[in-house]
């Protein structure tokens, strides 16, 4: 059985407005934080593709760290 709880949250003027005009009609607060934090979790991995913004050196240092941390788990 699951049992709904109710939190009370803070969010500045501007969240709260953004949050307001994501709103559908008849639509609470909860689903649009729920429809909004469904559409993150299912990003397909291939969208994340290119975004790196640091400079090369500091992209290859993380690709040898992450090879170092994947031989650990072996």
């Amino acid at each position: 059985m699951h049992i709904n709880m109710t939190k009370i949250i803070s969010l500045s003027d501007e969240a709260y407005g953004k949050l307001k005009n994501m709103k559908e009609t008849g639509e609470s607060f909860s689903k649009v934080v729920l429809r909004i934090s469904e559409k993150e979790e299912k990003k397909p991995l291939m969208t994340f593709f290119g975004a790196w913004s640091g400079n090369k050196k500091e992209l290859e240092d993380f690709k040898k760290s992450v090879v170092e941390d994947r031989k650990t788990l072996n």
